[in-house]
């Protein structure tokens, strides 16, 4: 890029989430709105893409969770970012710094190495708990370009089409078409997915996809057997797959040769999922619901399945803070760093 051009690209979200919204739709939104400013094409001859190379930098959305900040953060490299900075509140920081000091002195009760490198960040977690500060951005800083989002115009859900993370359309574009398997898992998912597509297959047999549900890591699965829910997603056919990328990387399995998919992964480039494939990338809850009724739903009928996942909020996206998780915190109690 010259050098007198901004390295960074503001993305500002306000307003609030509209009902059947979720964060990965904010994932999608920011390409959407981009193609829609001209700042990105999909494409490939003669590509604009404003993020390439550069940092994205997100605010608007102070009081996220850190496990969905990495949701953002996550997809930037779909945008060819350099990197991804999402500006937060302290608390949700030190909720997670919290956590992860458990998990750490957890660690080290069970013998992880090296003890040493945990107790250090340990020690530098809690010094930044108890006089750490947030980086700010400059008053008067130049960006590149500055995306603004109002959540308000956010009314359905936005998913990446076959096969491009740039080629974001909203729901009602897309609407109707057959699906025939569905993969819920990678980095972009946290434990609230898989509990809200719990919720939604809850009671169905039978379904009319190949569903795939892959936890992150081994902690999510422990803490979803323990709680039912993979005896619930099991019930409905899912093939429960070994935590890790699984088919995010198309290393562990593939979908079928020529078929097309509702992926949460990060990415959809050709071949990725499975040879001569077509996926489509969404939120967990949409794609709970495409493996439900074996289509791309319209948005009424997507949004009739994912209606009492708001009462529930609460208690569905609860995240794994494993200070308040008995069998962590008890084992950590006796660890001193």
């Amino acid at each position: 890029m010259p050098l007198d051009m901004p390295e960074s690209v503001l993305v500002r979200f306000k307003g609030k989430l509209q009902p059947g919204i979720t964060l990965r739709d904010l994932v999608n939104a920011i390409p959407y709105y981009a193609i829609q400013q001209g700042l990105l094409t999909v494409a490939k001859q003669g590509k604009k893409n404003i993020f390439s190379g550069r940092i994205l930098e997100i605010e608007g959305l102070p009081d996220l969770k850190v496990e969905q900040a990495f949701e953002l953060t996550d997809a930037s490299a779909e945008r060819s970012a350099a990197g991804c900075a999402v500006r937060l509140n302290k608390e949700p920081i030190v909720e997670y710094m919290r956590s992860n000091i458990t998990l750490m002195k957890w660690m080290i009760a069970e013998g992880y190495e090296d003890k040493r490198t945990l107790a250090r960040r340990i020690a530098a977690m809690e010094d930044w708990i108890a006089k750490g500060t947030l980086l700010q951005p400059d008053a008067d800083a130049e960006y590149a370009a500055v995306i603004e989002i109002d959540l308000a115009d956010v009314k359905e859900p936005l998913l990446a089409c076959p096969n491009d993370p740039d080629d974001v359309k909203p729901l009602s574009a897309v609407q109707g078409e057959k699906i025939d398997e569905v993969f819920i898992g990678s980095c972009m998912t946290n434990i609230g997915h898989f509990r809200a597509a719990g919720k939604i297959l809850d009671g169905k047999t039978d379904i009319p996809t190949r569903l795939w549900v892959a936890p992150p890591t081994k902690m999510d699965a422990m803490i979803l057997n323990e709680e039912g829910y993979y005896a619930v997603l099991g019930k409905s056919g899912a093939r429960m797959e070994m935590p890790g990328c699984s088919l995010c990387m198309g290393n562990q399995a593939q979908i079928r040769k020529g078929s097309t998919a509702v992926s949460t992964s990060t990415r959809n480039f050709p071949n990725r999922l499975g040879i001569e494939t077509r996926v489509y990338l969404s939120s967990a809850e949409l794609a709970a619901v495409c493996a439900l009724m074996g289509k791309i739903p319209t948005v009424a009928e997507y949004m009739e399945q994912v209606k009492t996942l708001e009462s529930k909020a609460a208690d569905v996206y609860r995240y794994m803070n494993f200070d308040q998780i008995a069998e962590f915190k008890e084992v950590a109690d006796g660890v001193t760093a």
